[in-house]
C-alpha cells in the first residue's frame, strides 16, 4: 500500500451514450440508450437521464424499453468511440509511462511513475487538469478517483460520478470501505453475496469482522484470503502498462433460435472467419479452439480442442469449430453461438493436414468452376450490384442534397433520418425510401472543431475519396454479447 493517493483511476460518464448525444444536438438532455436494438438485444451503456427510469448497462433492451419508452435507442458506433478512446488515451499517456487501459472508456494510471510528488495536493491538482484536457479535448466528461490501491481508485472515481473527482487518502481506508455493501468489492458477484449474505455478512465491515479463517471455509482458500485482504483496504496490485490478451473470440446473438442445422453450421464457420481476422489483426495465434452455444432455454455449452500447435489458419480454425459443433445437440433451437481461440502465441505453427486441405478444396472449386461456370454464376451476386442496405438507428448516412445526419428509425420500405451536426442546431427530420440512390452510409464526424477540423474522419463517403482509394465497407456489423 502506498503512503500517497498516487494511483488514479479514469472512467468516462456514460461513454457510449455521452458520446452520441455530443454527435446529435436533438438528443443533448435527453434520455439515451446504446446497445444491441433487436427484441434480444442487450443495454451497452445508458445515459444519465435514461437511468432515472432504471435503465442499466446489461439490461435487455427489451426491458429498457418497458422502463423508457421514450428514450433514442441507438446501436454502436464503435469507430467514433475508437476515436474518442485513442485521444483520452494520449492525455493518459502524457501522465506516465504506466497507464492500464481497462476497456475504451476506463483505465488506471500510476503518477508516481510520471514523476509526480507524492503528496496529495499534487496528485489532485493533476487529475483536475486532466479532467479539464478531455473536456477540452472531446468534450465530453470523466470521473477520476485517486488512492494508494488500484480498487480504493476504482471505488472512488465511482463515487465521483459524474463529472467529477475523489481522493482517497491512505490511512482512512477501512473507514470509508465499512458501511459499503459487501458487492462493492471486487471479484463479489452475485453469488459470493449471497453465500455471504446466508452467512450474515452483508458489508465490508462485516466481512472483515468475519476473519480470514471464517472467509476460507466459506469461499475457498484462494478467494477467501483475497477478499479478506480487500475488506481491510489493502490492495497491492502494480499498475501495469501492457496487459497481454488470453484470448480472442466473436459472438452472435440472433433474433430468431436458429433449428436448421445447416445454417448453425454455416454461422459457426462465419464466425471462425470473423475470429481468425481478429487473431491476425492483433499478430496472434493460438492454440485452442472454443465454441459457445445457447440454447433456446439459456442454457450455455462450451466445448473445446487443443490443436497440435498454434496457428491462424482459418482453415483449422473453421474444421475443429464444426468438429466441436457435431458434439452439441442444436436440435432445441440455438439462441446464440461464439466462436474463440486461446492459448495465444506470437507464432505459428503450420498444419501440415490443413494446408494440404486447403489446396484440395482450392483445387476442387477451380475445377467446378470451369466445369459449370453457369451454375456458380447464379449463385453469387454481379459484379458492382450493391447487397440491401441495413439502416441501423443511429449510425451515420450523407444525402447528395441535404448533407450528413443519422438514421432515426426505418422500415416497411422506409428510412427516417435526422440532417444534423455534432456543431449544429437540432435538425430536420426527413424520410426517404430505403434504395433511394441520394442516401448511402456517411462517417463518424469530429465531435468538435466543426466543419474545418483538421483531422480527417475514419471514413470517407464516397463523394470525397481520394481517387484509387478502397471504399469503406457500409457500416459495421454489430454483434452484442
Amino acid at each position: 500500500m502506498r503512503r500517497a493517493p498516487t494511483i488514479l483511476h479514469l472512467d468516462m460518464d456514460a461513454f457510449y451514450a455521452a458520446a452520441e448525444q455530443a454527435a446529435k444536438p436533438s438528443l443533448r438532455g435527453k434520455p439515451v440508450v446504446v446497445g444491441g436494438i433487436g427484441p434480444r438485444g442487450v443495454v451497452a451503456t445508458a445515459s444519465y437521464e435514461a437511468r432515472v427510469f432504471g435503465v442499466r448497462s446489461a439490461m435487455p433492451t427489451a426491458q429498457a424499453r418497458r422502463l423508457c419508452p421514450n428514450a433514442a435507442y441507438l446501436s454502436p458506433r464503435f469507430t467514433l468511440y475508437r476515436q474518442v478512446s485513442d485521444t483520452v488515451m494520449e492525455l493518459l499517456r502524457a501522465l506516465s509511462p504506466l497507464v492500464e487501459p481497462l476497456s475504451l472508456d476506463e483505465a488506471f494510471v500510476d503518477l508516481e511513475a510520471g514523476g509526480v510528488p507524492a503528496e496529495t495536493a499534487a496528485v489532485r491538482a493533476v487529475g483536475e487538469q486532466l479532467r479539464r484536457d478531455i473536456k477540452a479535448a472531446t468534450g465530453l466528461t470523466g470521473s477520476v478517483g485517486l488512492a494508494g490501491a488500484k480498487m480504493l481508485a476504482k471505488i472512488a472515481s465511482e463515487a465521483a460520478k459524474p463529472d467529477g473527482l475523489v481522493v482517497i487518502e491512505p490511512g482512512t481506508e477501512r473507514e470509508l470501505l465499512g458501511p459499503m455493501p459487501v458487492r462493492t468489492l471486487p471479484g463479489v458477484g452475485p453469488a459470493t453475496a449471497e453465500t455471504l449474505r446466508r452467512a450474515g455478512i452483508h458489508t465490508v465491515a462485516e466481512t472483515a469482522e468475519a476473519g480470514e479463517a471464517e472467509l476460507v471455509r466459506l469461499l475457498g482458500k484462494a478467494h477467501g484470503t483475497g477478499l479478506y485482504a480487500m475488506a481491510l483496504g489493502q490492495d497491492d496490485r502494480p499498475v501495469v502498462a501492457e496487459r497481454d490478451a488470453k484470448s480472442v473470440s466473436v459472438e452472435d446473438t440472433f433474433e430468431v433460435d436458429l433449428t436448421d442445422r445447416t445454417r448453425v453450421r454455416n454461422e459457426v464457420l462465419r464466425l471462425a472467419d470473423r475470429c481468425v481476422g481478429r487473431l491476425r489483426a492483433a499478430g496472434r495465434s493460438g492454440r485452442t479452439v472454443v465454441i459457445k452455444v445457447r440454447n433456446y432455454d439459456f442454457s450455455t455449452l462450451t466445448r473445446s480442442e487443443t490443436l497440435r500447435g498454434p496457428t491462424d489458419d482459418p482453415a483449422v480454425v473453421r474444421e475443429a469449430a464444426v468438429r466441436l459443433l457435431e458434439t452439441v445437440d442444436t436440435t432445441g433451437g440455438v439462441r446464440l453461438l461464439g466462436v474463440g481461440v486461446t492459448g495465444l502465441a506470437g507464432f505459428t505453427q503450420e498444419d501440415l493436414f490443413a494446408q494440404l486441405a486447403t489446396e484440395r478444396e482450392a483445387e476442387e472449386q477451380a475445377a467446378g468452376g470451369a466445369a459449370e461456370p453457369a451454375e456458380e454464376a447464379a449463385g453469387e451476386p454481379e459484379a458492382g450490384v450493391e447487397l440491401p442496405r441495413r439502416w441501423h438507428p443511429g449510425l451515420d448516412v450523407v444525402h447528395e442534397e441535404f448533407g450528413a445526419g443519422w438514421v432515426q428509425g426505418s422500415g416497411l420500405g422506409r428510412v427516417t433520418v435526422r440532417f444534423e451536426t455534432p456543431w449544429s442546431a437540432p435538425g430536420r427530420v426527413r424520410t426517404f425510401t430505403v434504395d433511394d440512390p441520394a442516401l448511402r452510409p456517411g462517417e463518424p464526424l469530429p465531435l468538435l472543431g466543426g466543419p474545418d477540423q483538421s483531422s480527417a474522419p475514419a471514413i470517407r463517403p464516397k463523394s470525397v475519396s481520394p481517387a484509387g482509394e478502397a471504399e469503406s465497407e457500409a457500416g459495421e456489423e454489430i454483434s452484442r454479447r
